[in-house]
């Protein structure tokens, strides 16, 4: 098991993706964003069906950085209930494990 998390989030559309991801990064509360256009999500809200397109953000970051991303993240997102699952990266590239630590320390 390592301390990098792959943390991922939708937003409704890339130009606020970018935005999010470009201050994420620059506030070291992440290592590298990946934006992935085109994803379409099913989901109920206030009782109601939705099929929205969105755009996924694959979030690379340390459990030492996860509370300060997800109040940051929080704060940043236009939306009501944002999405923001950390899933632990249990093996990788051991180098590229360190850089994702060096980046996302103050």
């Amino acid at each position: 098991m390592t301390d990098v998390l792959l943390a991922l989030s939708t937003m409704p559309d890339e130009a606020g993706a970018t935005a999010l991801a470009k201050t994420l990064v620059e506030e070291r509360l992440a290592a590298c964003v990946n934006i992935l256009p085109g994803i379409r999500s099913i989901y109920t809200w206030q009782g109601e069906l939705h099929s929205d397109g969105e755009v996924l953000m694959m979030i690379k970051t340390t459990n030492v950085r996860l509370a300060a991303l997800r109040e940051r993240l929080s704060a940043l997102h236009p939306y009501d209930v944002p999405e923001l699952i950390a899933l632990p990266v249990s093996d990788g590239l051991p180098s590229y494990l360190q850089w994702v630590n060096q980046c996302t320390t103050d």
